[in-house]
Protein backbone atom coordinates (compact mmCIF):
# COMPACT_ATOMS: atom_id res chain seq x y z
CA UNK A 1 0.00 0.00 0.00
CA UNK A 2 0.89 3.61 -0.38
CA UNK A 3 1.08 6.23 1.90
CA UNK A 4 -1.86 7.70 -0.16
CA UNK A 5 -3.92 4.53 0.41
CA UNK A 6 -2.94 5.34 4.43
CA UNK A 7 -4.51 8.42 4.24
CA UNK A 8 -8.35 6.77 3.90
CA UNK A 9 -7.59 5.19 7.06
CA UNK A 10 -7.96 5.47 10.51
CA UNK A 11 -4.76 4.03 12.34
CA UNK A 12 -2.79 3.28 15.15
CA UNK A 13 0.85 4.23 14.68
CA UNK A 14 4.24 4.36 15.74
CA UNK A 15 5.99 7.91 16.95
CA UNK A 16 9.90 8.18 15.17
CA UNK A 17 12.96 9.88 15.59
CA UNK A 18 12.39 11.15 12.20
CA UNK A 19 9.83 14.11 12.37
CA UNK A 20 7.06 13.64 10.17
CA UNK A 21 7.35 10.00 9.50
CA UNK A 22 4.97 7.51 11.33
CA UNK A 23 5.63 3.24 11.93
CA UNK A 24 2.47 0.99 11.37
CA UNK A 25 1.84 -1.94 13.51
CA UNK A 26 3.32 -3.69 10.63
CA UNK A 27 6.56 -2.17 10.44
CA UNK A 28 6.14 -0.07 7.75
CA UNK A 29 7.27 3.25 7.45
CA UNK A 30 4.88 6.62 6.18
CA UNK A 31 5.67 10.11 5.70
CA UNK A 32 2.50 12.14 7.23
CA UNK A 33 0.83 13.96 4.04
CA UNK A 34 1.52 17.47 3.48
CA UNK A 35 -2.06 18.50 3.75
CA UNK A 36 -1.80 16.68 7.21
CA UNK A 37 -1.16 18.17 10.88
CA UNK A 38 -0.52 17.24 14.14
CA UNK A 39 -3.16 17.38 16.86
CA UNK A 40 -1.44 17.19 20.41
CA UNK A 41 -2.84 15.58 23.33
CA UNK A 42 -4.54 17.54 25.69
CA UNK A 43 -8.36 18.16 24.37
CA UNK A 44 -9.98 14.99 24.56
CA UNK A 45 -13.24 16.56 23.41
CA UNK A 46 -11.20 18.05 20.29
CA UNK A 47 -9.12 14.45 19.69
CA UNK A 48 -12.61 12.64 19.53
CA UNK A 49 -14.17 14.65 17.24
CA UNK A 50 -11.42 14.63 14.70
CA UNK A 51 -11.09 10.93 14.51
CA UNK A 52 -15.02 10.98 14.05
CA UNK A 53 -14.74 13.52 11.19
CA UNK A 54 -12.99 11.00 8.90
CA UNK A 55 -9.50 9.56 9.13
CA UNK A 56 -6.70 9.88 11.58
CA UNK A 57 -3.57 8.32 12.70
CA UNK A 58 -3.21 8.26 16.13
CA UNK A 59 0.36 8.25 17.59
CA UNK A 60 1.66 6.27 20.19
CA UNK A 61 5.00 6.07 22.01
CA UNK A 62 6.52 3.16 24.04
CA UNK A 63 9.14 3.97 27.01
CA UNK A 64 10.10 1.41 28.63
CA UNK A 65 6.85 -0.87 29.78
CA UNK A 66 4.66 2.10 29.28
CA UNK A 67 2.44 3.60 26.55
CA UNK A 68 2.33 7.65 25.66
CA UNK A 69 -0.36 9.12 23.41
CA UNK A 70 1.48 11.71 21.01
CA UNK A 71 -1.30 12.78 19.60
CA UNK A 72 -2.64 12.81 16.30
CA UNK A 73 -2.45 13.31 11.97
CA UNK A 74 -5.68 13.99 10.33
CA UNK A 75 -6.80 16.95 7.33
CA UNK A 76 -5.82 20.10 8.63
CA UNK A 77 -8.79 21.49 7.36
CA UNK A 78 -10.59 19.06 9.57
CA UNK A 79 -8.38 19.66 12.84
CA UNK A 80 -9.06 23.87 11.92
CA UNK A 81 -12.44 23.20 12.03
CA UNK A 82 -12.77 21.28 14.98
CA UNK A 83 -10.28 23.70 17.04
CA UNK A 84 -12.72 26.64 15.84
CA UNK A 85 -15.79 24.72 16.88
CA UNK A 86 -14.23 23.82 20.67
CA UNK A 87 -13.43 27.41 21.11
CA UNK A 88 -16.40 28.73 20.48
CA UNK A 89 -18.01 25.93 22.35
CA UNK A 90 -16.13 26.80 25.21
CA UNK A 91 -17.34 30.44 25.90
CA UNK A 92 -21.23 29.46 26.06
CA UNK A 93 -22.99 29.88 28.99
CA UNK A 94 -23.62 25.75 29.10
CA UNK A 95 -20.51 25.12 28.41
CA UNK A 96 -19.25 26.74 31.18
CA UNK A 97 -22.34 25.86 33.89
CA UNK A 98 -21.26 22.05 32.49
CA UNK A 99 -18.02 22.80 33.97
CA UNK A 100 -18.07 24.52 37.23
CA UNK A 101 -20.52 21.62 37.87
CA UNK A 102 -17.88 18.79 37.17
CA UNK A 103 -14.87 20.46 38.80
CA UNK A 104 -17.35 20.52 42.04
CA UNK A 105 -18.11 17.40 41.88
CA UNK A 106 -14.19 16.53 41.16
CA UNK A 107 -13.41 18.19 44.25
CA UNK A 108 -16.16 17.13 46.51
CA UNK A 109 -14.75 13.28 45.53
CA UNK A 110 -11.22 14.40 45.67
CA UNK A 111 -11.64 15.38 49.34
CA UNK A 112 -13.38 12.41 49.69
CA UNK A 113 -10.26 10.34 48.77
CA UNK A 114 -8.49 12.31 50.99
CA UNK A 115 -10.49 11.79 53.99
CA UNK A 116 -10.77 7.86 53.30
CA UNK A 117 -7.02 7.83 52.61
CA UNK A 118 -6.31 8.96 55.61
CA UNK A 119 -8.17 6.93 57.57
CA UNK A 120 -6.63 3.77 55.80
CA UNK A 121 -2.77 5.25 56.68
CA UNK A 122 -4.19 5.79 60.19
CA UNK A 123 -5.54 2.28 60.64
CA UNK A 124 -2.36 0.80 59.12
CA UNK A 125 -0.10 2.62 61.59
CA UNK A 126 -1.97 1.24 64.31
CA UNK A 127 0.48 3.52 66.83
CA UNK A 128 0.10 3.02 70.55
CA UNK A 129 -1.61 5.62 72.20
CA UNK A 130 1.46 7.05 73.64
CA UNK A 131 2.39 8.48 70.18
CA UNK A 132 -0.87 9.51 69.11
CA UNK A 133 0.65 12.88 68.23
CA UNK A 134 3.51 10.99 66.13
CA UNK A 135 0.70 8.98 64.01
CA UNK A 136 -1.04 12.25 63.60
CA UNK A 137 1.90 13.61 61.81
CA UNK A 138 2.58 10.82 59.98
CA UNK A 139 -0.95 10.85 58.87
CA UNK A 140 -0.72 14.62 57.41
CA UNK A 141 2.64 14.09 55.78
CA UNK A 142 2.17 11.15 53.98
CA UNK A 143 -1.61 11.79 52.47
CA UNK A 144 -0.58 15.52 51.71
CA UNK A 145 2.12 13.91 49.74
CA UNK A 146 0.36 11.17 48.34
CA UNK A 147 -3.24 11.84 47.41
CA UNK A 148 -3.11 14.85 45.13
CA UNK A 149 -4.36 14.08 41.82
CA UNK A 150 -1.72 13.84 39.49
CA UNK A 151 1.12 12.80 41.91
CA UNK A 152 1.80 9.81 40.21
CA UNK A 153 2.15 8.04 43.77
CA UNK A 154 0.65 4.50 44.21
CA UNK A 155 -2.66 6.66 46.54
CA UNK A 156 -3.83 6.82 42.41
CA UNK A 157 -4.04 3.94 41.53
CA UNK A 158 -7.08 1.57 41.41
CA UNK A 159 -5.18 -1.47 40.83
CA UNK A 160 -4.83 -2.40 44.42
CA UNK A 161 -7.38 -1.72 47.54
CA UNK A 162 -6.89 1.31 49.60
CA UNK A 163 -5.81 -0.33 52.52
CA UNK A 164 -2.35 -1.19 50.50
CA UNK A 165 -2.18 1.77 48.76
CA UNK A 166 -2.40 3.13 52.46
CA UNK A 167 0.58 1.08 53.29
CA UNK A 168 2.43 1.63 50.20
CA UNK A 169 2.61 5.32 51.08
CA UNK A 170 3.58 4.86 54.27
CA UNK A 171 6.76 2.63 53.02
CA UNK A 172 7.58 4.89 50.11
CA UNK A 173 7.76 8.27 52.13
CA UNK A 174 9.49 6.60 54.95
CA UNK A 175 12.14 5.01 52.47
CA UNK A 176 12.71 9.06 51.04
CA UNK A 177 12.73 10.42 54.24
CA UNK A 178 13.85 8.67 56.51
CA UNK A 179 16.56 6.54 54.78
CA UNK A 180 19.73 7.24 52.55
CA UNK A 181 17.89 5.63 49.62
CA UNK A 182 17.65 8.45 47.71
CA UNK A 183 21.70 9.17 48.00
CA UNK A 184 22.74 5.58 47.36
CA UNK A 185 24.82 4.62 45.03
CA UNK A 186 22.98 0.98 43.56
CA UNK A 187 24.54 -0.87 41.17
CA UNK A 188 23.18 -1.34 37.74
CA UNK A 189 22.14 -5.06 38.42
CA UNK A 190 19.10 -6.17 37.39
CA UNK A 191 17.02 -6.91 40.47
CA UNK A 192 18.97 -4.69 42.86
CA UNK A 193 17.02 -1.52 43.22
CA UNK A 194 14.38 -3.64 44.38
CA UNK A 195 16.18 -5.82 46.83
CA UNK A 196 17.42 -2.53 48.03
CA UNK A 197 14.08 -1.27 48.37
CA UNK A 198 12.29 -4.67 50.00
CA UNK A 199 15.51 -4.05 52.57
CA UNK A 200 14.53 -0.85 53.42
CA UNK A 201 11.13 -1.55 53.51
CA UNK A 202 11.79 -4.02 56.34
CA UNK A 203 13.63 -1.96 58.55
CA UNK A 204 11.05 0.93 58.42
CA UNK A 205 8.59 -1.58 59.40
CA UNK A 206 10.53 -2.49 62.31
CA UNK A 207 10.23 1.48 62.87
CA UNK A 208 6.92 1.21 62.95
CA UNK A 209 6.64 -1.89 65.12
CA UNK A 210 8.30 0.14 67.95
CA UNK A 211 5.51 2.23 68.03
CA UNK A 212 2.80 0.40 67.64
CA UNK A 213 4.13 -1.65 70.38
CA UNK A 214 4.44 1.43 72.64
CA UNK A 215 8.10 0.96 73.96
CA UNK A 216 9.15 2.85 77.07
CA UNK A 217 12.02 5.13 77.19
CA UNK A 218 13.44 7.69 75.15
CA UNK A 219 14.45 5.89 72.07
CA UNK A 220 12.33 7.36 69.33
CA UNK A 221 13.60 11.37 70.00
CA UNK A 222 16.78 9.48 67.79
CA UNK A 223 14.44 7.84 65.90
CA UNK A 224 15.17 8.17 62.06
CA UNK A 225 10.91 8.86 61.42
CA UNK A 226 10.59 11.31 64.75
CA UNK A 227 13.76 13.44 63.43
CA UNK A 228 12.15 13.42 59.52
CA UNK A 229 8.94 14.54 61.22
CA UNK A 230 10.46 17.28 63.81
CA UNK A 231 12.50 18.60 60.72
Amino acid sequence: MTTEDYTTQTLDVFATRKTGVVRTEGGEYLQVPAHWTHLPSGDAAVTRRVKKAGPSWSVKEKKGRKMFSRGLYAPKETIDQELEARKAEVQTTSYKKKLNASRARAAKKQEEYVEDFGASVKTFLGFDSKFSEIEDALVEVVVAHATPVGSGTVARTKQIPIERRAEAAVIAWMRHQTTAYDTMHIPRVKGKRREVRRMLAERSREVLERYRKGEDGEWFTTCPLYKALKA
